[in-house]
Parts: C-alpha cells; sequence; structure tokens
C-alpha cells in the first residue's frame, strides 16, 4: 500500500476505506449509501454463503425467496415491529413514469399510483408470516424452517461499505413451531451455528449473549447475539437470532391444531448475518499491507509467481510448477499462476499481500538448479525457502496453521482489551482506551441510557448462562444481579 494511507494507528476509518477500495472489495454506487460488490468481493461473500448454506442445511432448514415488496398494511400489523423500521422504509407509491411535457426526462405518472404503498423489504417477517398463514393448519406442518438469502434496504444517513449501507445482501430465517421451547431451542442452536461460523471460518472470536431489551431486534421477545472486537478496540456485531414469541403469528391470525385438537398460535424465530461480517473480516485481521484473509474464505489460497526472462525460461519453472498445482488440485486448494509478463515481480508481491493471499510461492531459474522455492506467509510475511518436492503437502499444512494462528491471534487481542471495572471512574478509563469493558449494570433503562449519553457505550450483551454474581451498579451504585459487557460499537 501507498505510504499515502494512513496505518490502522494514524486514522483507522480511512485505513479501513483505503482496503476496501485498494484491494478491489467493493465501490460506492451512483445510488447513495448502496456499493457495488466488486467479483473480488463478491467471491469471499459466496465463500461465506455457501459454507453457512451448508451450516443451516445440515440443522434442517430449506431455502425459499419472498418478495421485495411488502405492503405497509403487513408491517403496520405487529406495531412494535413497525415503530423500530419506520424511519428506515424506502417506499413505493407508484408504478410507472411518463415523459416530462417539456420534453425533458421522465416524470412520475400521477394517475399510476398505487391502491396501497409498498415497503421494500428492511426484513421479512410480515411477508413471510402472511405466507405461513396458508402453510400451517396442524401440528403436522410443524416445524416450518425456512431460510432466504435476498436483499434488503435500510435507508440509511451514513454509510461506510459493508459495514452500514442503505442496501445490503444477508441471509434470514424464519421458522414457526409448535412449543415456546422448540423456538427457544431453534434460536439458541443458530447463535451457535453463527458462533462457529464465524469463530472457525472467519477466524474471529466472539461473545454470546442477550441484548438488553432496548436493543432487541423490534417485535422479539429476546433477542440473541455474537460480538466482535476489532482491532481498533469498537465492538461490531456480527450476527444475532430471535426469539419471536407468538407475536407475528398473532398479527398475522396464523394458528394450527395441535394434538389435543385446539387451537394455538406457534411459536416463531428469526435469524440473520449480512454483509457486514466483511468488515467483520477485514478489521479483524487486516494489517498496513492490506487484506489479511483465512484461508477457510480467500478466494485465492495460494498465488505462484514465476520469475523469468523469457519464455523458454518460463516454460521450465512451469515444468515444475505443474506438479504443485496437480497437487494442490488434488487437495482442494485453489490457486493462482500469474506468469504475466506486464508487472515485474515485486508488484505482484506486493499486490497479493493487498489482497491478503495466505500463501505466495516463487520460483525462479536459481531456484530451479537448486529444486527450491520460495514460500511466503502473508499473516506473519515470513519466508522460507524448502525443497520443491513435498511443497504442495507443506503447504497443505500451512493452510491449517495460518487459520489458527490468525484466530490465537485475534483470540489474543480481545483477552488483551477486555477489561473489568467496579467503579465510574475505573470504567470511564477503560472505555476511553477501548475493547470489551465487563461491570455491573442495576438493568434499568435509564442507567442504560445514562451511561451511553455520557460514554457513548452501549451494553453489548449480557452473557448467556453468567452465574449470578451480586455487586453494585458501575453507573447508580444500586445493587446488581450480574455483570454484563460494554463497549463502542459500530
Amino acid at each position: 500500500m501507498s505510504k499515502s494511507i494512513p496505518t490502522r494507528e494514524e486514522n483507522y476509518s480511512e485505513w479501513y476505506n483505503e482496503i476496501v477500495k485498494r484491494a478491489d472489495l467493493a465501490e460506492h454506487s451512483a445510488v447513495r449509501g448502496c456499493m457495488v460488490i466488486k467479483p473480488y468481493g463478491f467471491a469471499i461473500w459466496e465463500k461465506m454463503q455457501r459454507a453457512l448454506d451448508d451450516m443451516f442445511k445440515a440443522t434442517g432448514h430449506q431455502n425459499a425467496y419472498f418478495p421485495l415488496f411488502v405492503p405497509k398494511s403487513y408491517l403496520e400489523l405487529e406495531e412494535e415491529h413497525a415503530e423500530g423500521f419506520a424511519k428506515e422504509c424506502a417506499v413505493v407509491t407508484h408504478y410507472r413514469l411518463k415523459s416530462n411535457p417539456d420534453g425533458k426526462g421522465l416524470i412520475v405518472d400521477e394517475n399510476a399510483e398505487l391502491e396501497e404503498p409498498l415497503v421494500v423489504r428492511p426484513t421479512s417477517e410480515t411477508v413471510i408470516w402472511n405466507s405461513y398463514k396458508n402453510w400451517i393448519q396442524s401440528w403436522r406442518d410443524l416445524p416450518v424452517l425456512i431460510n432466504q438469502w435476498a436483499n434488503v434496504v435500510r435507508w440509511e444517513m451514513r454509510t461506510r461499505l459493508f459495514l452500514r449501507t442503505s442496501e445490503f445482501l444477508w441471509q434470514e430465517g424464519h421458522t414457526a413451531h409448535a412449543t415456546e421451547q422448540e423456538a427457544v431451542e431453534e434460536t439458541e442452536q443458530m447463535l451457535r451455528v453463527y458462533a462457529d461460523f464465524v469463530e472457525n471460518w472467519m477466524a474471529v472470536p466472539v461473545l454470546q449473549g442477550l441484548k438488553t431489551a432496548s436493543e432487541r431486534f423490534a417485535g422479539a421477545e429476546e433477542t440473541y447475539c455474537i460480538e466482535a472486537l476489532m482491532q481498533d478496540g469498537k465492538a461490531l456485531q456480527a450476527g444475532t437470532s430471535h426469539f419471536l414469541g407468538q407475536n407475528f403469528a398473532k398479527s398475522f391470525d396464523v394458528k394450527f391444531v395441535n394434538k389435543n385438537n385446539e387451537q394455538e398460535y406457534p411459536w416463531a424465530t428469526s435469524w440473520g448475518v449480512s454483509t457486514r461480517l466483511m468488515g467483520a473480516l477485514i478489521m479483524a485481521h487486516s494489517d498496513d499491507k492490506g487484506l489479511v484473509l483465512p484461508p477457510k474464505l480467500a478466494p485465492i489460497q495460494v498465488v505462484i509467481v514465476p520469475i523469468f526472462r523469457s519464455e523458454e525460461d518460463l516454460a521450465k519453472i512451469n515444468e515444475k510448477i505443474e506438479p504443485i498445482t496437480n497437487a494442490l488440485a488434488e487437495k482442494g486448494i485453489s490457486f493462482k499462476v500469474d506468469d504475466d509478463d506486464k508487472y515485474k515481480p515485486g508488484y505482484k508481491f506486493a499486490e497479493y499481500e493487498l489482497k491478503g493471499v495466505p500463501v505466495r510461492l516463487a520460483i525462479g531459474l536459481r531456484d530451479l538448479e537448486n529444486g527450491t522455492v520460495e514460500v511466503a506467509r502473508r499473516d506473519t510475511l515470513s519466508k522460507e525457502t524448502m525443497p520443491l518436492d513435498g511443497v504442495a503437502d507443506h503447504i497443505e499444512s500451512l493452510m491449517s496453521e495460518i487459520q489458527t494462528s490468525l484466530y490465537d491471534r485475534a483470540q489474543a487481542f480481545q483477552k488483551a482489551n477486555t477489561t473489568s471495572v467496579e467503579t465510574w471512574d475505573e470504567f470511564k478509563a477503560a472505555i476511553e482506551k477501548g475493547g470489551f469493558v465487563v461491570a455491573h449494570w442495576d438493568g434499568t433503562d435509564e442507567t442504560e441510557t445514562k451511561i451511553k449519553e455520557e460514554t457513548k457505550a452501549t451494553i453489548r450483551l449480557i452473557p448467556l448462562n453468567s452465574a449470578e454474581m451480586m455487586g453494585k451498579c458501575v453507573y447508580s451504585g444500586n445493587d446488581s444481579p450480574r455483570q454484563v459487557v460494554f463497549a463502542r460499537a459500530y
């Protein structure tokens, strides 16, 4: 990366934006607040999708697709849900344009007003539960385990590529169950699926817990979440899973006949992760040279750079490269051989460092004479020279080693930046430093609001299964039954 680009320490926000841009992940579109995800960025998202989709199907879920447009009346049926999303809704009121009488462009045809305004989906609970009314009649129809891969629109005023955009890609699971216990178990199961993916694929450690009442998803009885810590000490909500109770079933009058031949409302969940995970991936691992990718999500896991001066040299090098690429293909390791003669090797090395390719091989004529190859790791920026024989096996072990190393490094960072405090002065000092701050809270909305107003810190979660540990609230001094986790967040 150019020296003119700020380091993480100098300007974290600009550093992030430059990595997104220079690693060719995404760019701003002509529509304010929306983004174009470029092929390299979309390739990473596809790998995320594929892994998550396999996890969803392994837990019994099926994919479906529901309309982009939600009738305004549907959104209004669940009052708390409607209130929560109203300010972010994009609304369609007309279905046609016509030529401007003055001959300049197009104008809205006022005679083509819709009978009812349509909301461009900010989320799909309402339109999906309207369909479930036709799908669910008996206990034999339950559970309904549906996932949707889609785009949604939430009209954001302040946007940042991947982290917060007016339109973004995501998946949203929507399930219906015969009992409350089954729905709660589903909610918790999907939280574990998310944590598994973020930790074992993205190599990012997370905390699991419950949101406070003020931070819950609009219309939910309980919101479970996973929280990750970025390198600037801010938290990022990486996924949520919601227990919706019977709220949406009642709003859409969805009933089923149970085993006792009685009518009752099914119990619901919804859960989702989005392209925000791309932002988490970038901010959790990358450095001042560019992107750092865990091997499991890297579109190119190994790049091979032949160093040559003539076509004859390249032909000799390719003879030695072919057995390596064949072995990598057999092992399911993705690779690219960059023999483009328009750029020098040094330029290519910098480019693949910028794009976060986990392993780079460099082979020149001297390497052919010695029967060796240079192997460089992106995560540590270390290099080693080793025999050509067995290099594919070495790379296979490196994939696992790098994946683990990135997780261990991020976990060590999280641990070093988690602070427990008991006094308000300690709290303020810890929040300024950054990271997770563990402290007692008296459980009131008033205290939660005042802490946010005075420090810009929010309660990220109430840890799951946290043992009761009486103490005094860090702000009010009132009795507190347990500690919660605070942080400033994206």
